[in-house]
């Protein structure tokens, strides 16, 4: 073993001059891998590389190995994780350069080496004493390192070479995409190739080509340019230090391409981004630099829905025209306007594969082509392909690679086929990718950590914890729930208060799944990297494995469980008097649907103990519920859905809105009793690092459209508090229309912010505040199977309550900082992914079904209703044709003759199933009624790409007459257009 040293002088802040002495420990003993290497003492298992790899390039028709360096790791990683590519030395330097520029592919890398089949090797050139480099001085890092690569490459072709009695060895070949590099290489005598150069001639691999990456400069464009050059790095930062530019994220806009927005310090509202200068070449959730334009040339967010149709780049100011019409220079004083600003430079990229469906070239034997992203907010990628016949009727995944100033569009590359079109599990895999969610089986070394499939309770671990065996115990969930992760009792209490008020106790116990899932192993980083169990309309993608989720966590009617316990006295009017925690053992009594709870309340011949509990519940929940509504707490509402699925195919056969019983609301309560609970516990223990749960308060032009279309009706709202505007809505009733107070809640909701995780330490007192529920301080306790927030919660409650050891991670709240970032990204896109699964469901319901349902109206666009059908909860834009309707800006309707359209106003619409884009199959809302003379809610006839005609269907009275009449309709329409 031998070192080198490095010593160097620094100045401290009083002064002070240390003398800093660094030792780099060199050997000579570390293995280079190859079975062709007869000086290494390698043992069997320490092989890698092969003797004689079978050469698979035509370029080269000997055995060898390849060497990478960084770019080609960093840009390739779609090639090297398929199977062509076998005896290849990632060097350490390559290694921590990955690690230190993209950790996603740093992990991605490791996979590879890890699989042995693939013949990885990782050599540690860093502390070998032959391969090691010192860095010269006013040698760039990345010089230094490009010299250390190339060294390692020619010590590894000498020492194979020398040490192989044979005479036949493999050869080194060094894959590298910098030109300067790959000629001081051969000038070394080292063999050189480019990637594209090697993958272009592998033979026994068809679609290798289509992975790799197309990485061109994006601002070396000299003419034809169609966007503005982005700032180098040291002018964004320049800028933005002197407080010319800005920096944020960029968020898409969902209905107009050509729209987007950036929330950056400094500007109560968020930086408005129009046209295709304003956007400027950046895509949904880049970290950007923007100016903002001076005040003269700010606009109002537009109100139309854009979609990217145009399949010709010189299109696209033809399309930005409708958007600049629709957004002209507004008065100043106008509330609706808003800061507006342009994209100047990128400082991060923030690409990742996206899923869709490849739009071939209408040119025989092209092959270029057009990829349509499945998320709307991602625009459309040009990529290389000679497969497109294969693909096209597949769902596919492709990367971004670069993005050019004369291309209208970014480049990218082919990935890999994800099923056909249509094909459910495809659709749901599509599903789970589009919103970043960990799905893969659970690794080896996870399942490692779980206890054996017959695990009981060991009677030691009874004797830490309070018996409540005894007790009756009981949950109620939905229907078909496997994983119960909470549990009631209420009993009462001999005792009586002061006020001769009885007094009960009630207990809410949450299965422990602290238990088993143990800090730092390999169970918990998995349940920290999903974050959150999420649940799909056919199937659910636990947080922890089933093990645990669905049996010896989940706490189950008639079994001993392990469970962490929240107990109050109460006294009758729901006052709590104290309050204890403690880790416990229960054995639930029944396990039960909120319908079977409710039938057992209602049942006055029922006289059980289950029935007696359920009843105390239900009475203090609802005192509970008028002290959270005295305090101001909201009661919103969501048009949720529930799906009747075939047990068989797993296809939706029936869907319903869902059903709000009583017993929901007295689970709730307690639940919610019990997160602020210990809430308060944690905060007072751990000032400085609980994770707490806050609710920010809407800003006042959130309301703006709401408080107009409430208007409209006669309704004046307060939105000053929460709890002036809970009274606003208590009071906003119309006696013959009962839904439209559901309707109101329902638009107050898209009024509020997303509630978010957060460290007591990085806020103050007031901004703990929940302003949905209108309580200072709460936390989430109560789902952790499902929850991973929860999961802290409960180790931080048990480490305060002194039933388990605290450790270092829990303290430190920079780490908790991050995980509360981690955990809101997991909630958001856990959300976002059950969204996605109801329509996909939906579209599968109503293909071939039409319905004629009543509807309300949620918004008025430009060119378009927003509606909602109260009986399925479903909700889509009702498109009207310009040339009839008039649209009235100020009073936020559409006018068309007589008729008058505007927010809450009830419609009869025609809903059917629209297939003939099949990236986006998309539920089609036609106006029935109100009636408009000339404007016929009955659809052209036509083929979708599928070749299927669209059925026409007809639900009311006299079908096949009405069918008749509209083809007969159809007919002659058809008829009066071809003269």
């Amino acid at each position: 073993m031998m070192w080198t040293t490095k010593t160097f002088l620094t100045k401290t802040k009083r002064g002070n001059i240390l003398k800093i002495v660094r030792e780099h420990y060199l050997r000579d003993d570390l293995l280079c891998g190859s079975a062709a290497c007869n000086i290494c003492p390698h043992k069997d298992d320490e092989f890698v590389l092969e003797c004689k790899p079978e050469s698979i390039c035509a370029l080269f028709d000997y055995p060898h190995y390849l060497i990478l360096d960084t770019n080609v790791v960093l840009h390739q990683i779609d090639v090297l994780e398929e199977d062509a590519l076998t005896n290849v030395i990632i060097l350490q330097t390559v290694l921590e350069e990955v690690k230190h520029q993209n950790t996603a592919i740093f992990q991605r890398l490791l996979e590879i080496i890890g699989n042995k089949k693939r013949k990885f090797y990782s050599f540690v050139n860093e502390h070998h004493k032959d391969t090691y480099v010192e860095r010269k001085p006013g040698e760039k890092a990345n010089d230094r390192n490009d010299r250390a690569i190339r060294k390692a490459a020619q010590w590894y072709a000498s020492h194979i070479s020398a040490n192989n009695v044979s005479g036949q060895f493999p050869r080194i070949v060094m894959l590298t995409d910098d030109e300067s590099n790959r000629k001081i290489a051969q000038e070394e005598g080292t063999v050189c190739c480019s990637v594209k150069d090697y993958i272009e001639n592998v033979s026994g691999f068809p679609g290798l080509v289509d992975k790799l990456s197309k990485n061109v400069i994006p601002e070396s464009c000299s003419k034809d340019a169609l966007y503005p050059a982005h700032l180098t790095p040291a002018l964004i930062h320049e800028g933005i230090r002197g407080g010319k530019l800005y920096q944020g994220t960029f968020h898409a806009s969902r209905d107009n391409f050509l729209e987007g927005t950036v929330n950056v310090n400094g500007f109560e509202k968020p930086i408005l981004l129009q046209g295709h200068i304003g956007i400027n070449r950046a895509v949904d959730g880049d970290v950007v630099a923007i100016e903002v334009l001076p005040e003269e040339e700010w606009r109002r967010p537009s109100d139309i829905v854009l979609e990217d149709k145009a399949e010709d780049p010189g299109d696209l100011l033809e399309e930005e025209a409708v958007l600049l019409n629709a957004i002209k220079p507004v008065d100043n004083k106008d509330d609706d306007i808003t800061p507006t600003g342009k994209v100047v430079g990128i400082i991060r990229r923030k690409w990742r594969q996206y899923c869709g469906i490849l739009m071939p070239s209408k040119f025989p034997g092209a092959t270029r082509h057009l990829f349509a992203p499945a998320e709307k907010r991602i625009p459309r990628v040009r990529l290389e392909t000679r497969q497109s016949a294969l693909l096209a009727p597949q769902r596919i995944l492709v990367a971004l690679d670069s993005w050019p100033r004369n291309s209208r569009y970014p480049l990218g590359h082919f990935v890999r086929a994800l099923g056909p079109i249509g094909d459910k599990d495809a659709e749901n895999e599509v599903i789970l990718l589009e919103h970043d969610v960990p799905h893969a089986r659970f690794s080896e070394a996870v399942l490692a950590c779980l206890p054996p499939d017959d695990w009981t309770i060991p009677p030691e671990e009874i004797k830490k914890r309070v018996d409540l065996r005894s007790l009756t115990i009981c949950s109620v969930d939905p229907p078909g729930c496997t994983d119960i992760d909470d549990a009631l009792h209420a009993r009462p209490l001999p005792s009586v208060t002061a006020d001769g008020l009885k007094k009960f106790e009630v207990g809410v116990h949450i299965a422990d799944v602290t238990y088993f899932v143990r800090p730092d192993t390999a169970l918990d980083k998995e349940a920290a990297a999903r974050g959150t169990t999420v649940y799909l309309v056919d199937r659910r993608i636990d947080m922890v494995p089933e093990l645990l989720s669905s049996n010896l966590c989940s706490l189950r009617g008639g079994e001993e469980r392990l469970a962490f316990s929240c107990v109050w006295e109460m006294d009758e009017n729901a006052n709590v008097l104290a309050t204890k925690f403690h880790k416990s053992v229960i054995k639930s009594a029944a396990a039960m649907t909120y319908a079977e709870a409710q039938l057992a309340i209602d049942d006055s011949s029922r006289e059980d103990a289950v029935a007696r509990a359920l009843r105390s519940l239900r009475a203090l929940a609802r005192a509970l519920r008028r002290r959270r509504a005295a305090r101001g707490a909201l009661l919103l509402a969501s048009p949720e859905i529930r799906f009747q699925v075939d047990s068989e195919t797993h296809d939706p056969i029936e869907v319903q809105a869902k059903k709000i019983m009583d017993t929901n609301s007295m689970v709730e309560e307690f639940m919610l009793l019990a997160n602020v609970s210990v809430a308060e516990k944690l905060c007072a223990e751990f000032p400085q690092c609980a994770l707490l749960r806050r609710h920010p308060p809407p800003p006042p032009a959130n309301f703006h459209n709401f408080l107009k279309a409430a208007r409209q009706q006669g309704f004046e709202l307060d939105v000053s508090t929460n709890k002036s505007f809970s009274k606003s809505l208590d009071s906003a009733v119309i006696p013959d229309r009962p839904f439209f107070n559901t309707l109101l809640r329902i638009m107050a909701t898209r009024c509020m912010q997303q509630a978010v995780y957060f460290s007591s330490g990085t806020k103050s007192q007031e901004e703990y505040y929940h302003y949905g529920l209108a309580c200072p301080i709460y936390t989430h306790f109560t789902s952790p199977i499902r929850r991973y927030a929860d999961v802290i919660v409960h180790r931080l409650l048990a480490a305060s309550a002194g039933a388990d050891a605290t450790h270092a991670a829990l303290l430190d709240g920079k780490r908790c900082d991050l995980t509360c970032d981690s955990l809101n990204y997991r909630h958001r896109q856990a959300q976002y992914a059950g969204r996605a699964s109801v329509a996909l469901n939906t579209h599968i319901l109503f293909k071939n079904r039409v319905e004629i349902e009543s509807a309300v109206v949620l918004a008025v666009k430009r060119n378009a209703l927003q509606v909602l059908i109260p009986k399925y909860g479903l909700e889509g834009p009702l498109f009207l044709p310009s040339d009839m309707f008039t649209y009235n800006e100020e009073d936020n309707l559409q006018k068309c003759g007589d008729v008058t359209l505007k927010t809450f106003d009830e419609l009869t619409v025609r809903l059917s199933l629209d297939s003939s884009n099949l990236q986006h199959r998309k539920l089609v809302f036609q106006l029935v009624e109100p009636h408009i003379p000339g404007f016929s809610y009955v659809p052209e006839e036509k083929d979708d790409k599928s070749g299927e005609k669209e059925e026409q269907m007809e639900v009311d009275d006299g079908p096949e007459k009405k069918k008749r009449k509209e083809k007969e309709a159809h007919r002659s329409k058809k008829k009066s257009k071809k003269k």
